[in-house]
């Protein structure tokens, strides 16, 4: 039977008794609250398009709704993207910026995210507009100008200690995917590698590239590594190069997503933070790891 899940940004909850109580009222089932005021589940609407009518119900307010299925809800396999996902920021637009390009590079960021760009065209044309950027200059960008994004700590550490394995798989580069991989605390970072000689960018990458194809490949290997079907995954991200693991995976999210990949996501979370995809399992306040 499925869940309805109704869920706020903690930060600013637009999700109160009322809401949720209007909400039960017209799709039937049994309410139990997650998170007080941030995130609760319905249990067994009756409704046959309780996530419509939901929506509906919630219009203009700041409130995500998703229909999920009880079976092998809390899963044990999570590939996330790294950029505009696990961190708040684009790291290629944050380097063009220290050299005063970031609104070129960041236009061609955009259109690739939306899916308008060949992936791989689009990142060998910013990287190479990078060349010559020196590595300490890269490392200043990483320590003050990149952000965590909320709740990522958390639905790592409480995904880890309730068994499952975490996998950040980026179309950026290691020099940030291995270094916020281990702050957050995934088990593993994939991304791609810039070419430095003497200690300046190259404005080249290293072939083959971390794409789309590379992130779905990844999710379906760990998958038959660990022995789980594609059910027990779930993915994470919010541009056209995750759309091919967000419709394989068992939970598919667009968060904070580019229209086109909202729309295609089983999931779409565009008010909650990263704990959104605990209250998705149906972790309660009290289990969540912070």
């Amino acid at each position: 039977m499925p869940v309805l899940c109704l869920i706020a940004n903690p930060t600013d909850s637009e999700l109160d008794v009322a809401l949720a109580a209007r909400v039960v009222k017209q799709v039937g089932g049994e309410l139990n609250w997650l998170n007080h005021s941030i995130a609760c589940e319905i249990l067994e609407p009756k409704s046959t398009d309780a996530l419509a009518e939901a929506r509906e119900i919630i219009g203009a307010a700041k409130v995500d709704a998703a229909l999920v299925p009880t079976e092998n809800r809390r899963k044990q396999l999570l590939v996330a993207d790294m950029d505009s996902t696990m961190i708040n920021e684009e790291c290629i637009d944050e380097l063009a910026a220290a050299i005063g390009i970031k609104d070129r590079v960041a236009a061609i960021t955009d259109r690739a995210m939306r899916g308008e760009l060949d992936f791989g065209q689009a990142l060998d044309t910013r990287v190479a507009l990078l060349k010559g950027l020196q590595r300490k200059v890269i490392e200043a960008v990483r320590r003050e100008n990149i952000t965590l994004a909320p709740g990522g700590r958390a639905l790592i550490s409480t995904m880890k200690a309730y068994g499952a394995y975490t996998s950040l798989v980026s179309g950026g580069f290691t020099i940030f995917a291995d270094y916020f991989g281990k702050r957050i605390g995934f088990d593993e970072a994939i991304a791609n590698v810039l070419l430095f000689e003497d200690d300046a960018l190259t404005g080249t990458v290293q072939k083959p590239i971390v794409d789309k194809n590379t992130k779905r490949e990844r999710l379906t290997a760990l998958a038959t590594e660990r022995n789980l079907p594609l059910s027990q995954t779930i993915a994470v991200g919010d541009g056209a190069n995750d759309l091919d693991m967000i419709r394989i995976a068992g939970f598919g999210v667009a968060l904070h997503a580019k229209p086109a990949v909202a729309a295609e996501a089983g999931v779409r979370i565009d008010h909650g933070d990263l704990t959104a995809l605990l209250y998705l399992q149906g972790y309660d306040d009290e289990e969540i790891v912070r």
